[in-house]
């Protein structure tokens, strides 16, 4: 018995540095499959600036995450060597990954395939043009663990041409005008989500600049933090007057089917009521004056204007409730965010 005893506990010790062999390749599979931040960048003809981001993030990333992190690259149908970069960048550490779209579909749709691939708990997104700075990702995460579930950078000293800065200004008055959210940038690439918010955010069209609105516009905590701008080093800016237009045109977009979607009368109807309350101003005062024989109406186009408003007002007030009636008929159960459960 004693000699079995003896048998078993060295097979035991034997067996020991296996056991531990692969409890330890089990923790470091948890630790790839579980990366604490996922960085994912949208990219487009960037392959010069490419190896620098990689070894900015590496260098980042390995204090911030413990090593614990992955980064997605989405090239956007780029037309020089970007993909064959990131590959490089792969087969050196494969913590960076890549996706190649067969043409361009536009920053949104890189952004949505990175936030449905994203495991990390903290999802991190930047422009790959070294424009923005890696260094920043640990002031964004220390924000986060404020309480917050988005937080963006603001770049406070811009170094792009006025041709870019002055729409951009113009164009975070009017979002934080409809919005509600008062932020100084809100298309700045440089942002911190937590996991939940990218899983139940929809993003499509030009809609990456209205990321934080749709945030908050479902519940979430959203807040800025200035952060550092670099001018550009290789490559030229993707901005043109186009996209300027397709975001507002977007804006709108997002207006009506996040805020009105349910209650189509809100919408049309605030229109359609004013448009109704001052034509029949106008008439009426019209009206009065030629009861007290002050004017004459056939020789006042202003008459005609008051009756047109009537008339598109009450257009206006019909597509609302027709729509409605269409929102009613067609109601599926609400998608509300829960914050808590016990």
């Amino acid at each position: 018995m004693e000699q079995n005893d003896k048998n078993n506990e060295e097979i035991k010790n034997k067996n020991q540095p296996h056991r531990n062999m692969r409890r330890n390749s089990q923790a470091n599979q948890q630790g790839k499959m579980m990366p604490i931040v996922s960085v994912i960048i949208p990219l487009l003809n960037e392959e010069e600036s490419l190896p620098e981001l990689a070894l900015q993030l590496e260098n980042v990333l390995k204090k911030a995450a413990h090593n614990r992190y992955e980064v997605i690259m989405i090239d956007d149908g780029s037309t020089d060597e970007s993909f064959n970069v990131i590959k490089q960048i792969n087969q050196r550490n494969r913590r960076f990954r890549g996706i190649r779209f067969r043409r361009n579909y536009g920053k949104s749709a890189a952004l949505s395939v990175g936030f449905s691939m994203a495991q990390g708990m903290v999802v991190i997104t930047m422009d790959a043009d070294l424009q923005d700075d890696p260094n920043e990702i640990p002031k964004l995460m220390a924000k986060l663990r404020e309480g917050y579930d988005l937080v963006t950078g603001w770049k406070k000293k811009r170094h792009d041409p006025i041709s870019k800065t002055i729409p951009s200004k113009f164009f975070n008055f009017v979002t934080s005008m409809t919005s509600g959210l008062k932020l100084h940038d809100f298309n700045c690439g440089l942002k911190a989500f937590k996991r939940n918010v990218v899983k139940s955010l929809q993003v499509y069209g030009e809609m990456h600049r209205y990321l934080p609105a749709l945030t908050h516009w479902q519940g979430f905590k959203v807040t800025e933090i200035p952060v550092t701008h670099h001018p550009r080093r290789y490559g030229k800016s993707k901005f043109g007057i186009s996209r300027f237009i397709k975001g507002f045109l977007d804006l709108l977009t997002i207006l009506f089917t996040t805020r009105f979607v349910k209650r189509p009368l809100h919408f049309f109807g605030t229109f359609g009521a004013l448009f109704v309350l001052i034509g029949f101003g106008v008439d009426l005062w019209l009206t009065i004056e030629w009861f007290m024989k002050k004017t004459a109406l056939s020789n006042r186009p202003l008459a005609l204007l008051g009756v047109a408003l009537i008339i598109v007002g009450v257009q206006l007030i019909s597509m609302g409730l027709l729509g409605e009636m269409i929102a009613k008929n067609s109601y599926e159960k609400a998608n509300y965010q829960i914050a808590e459960r016990i």
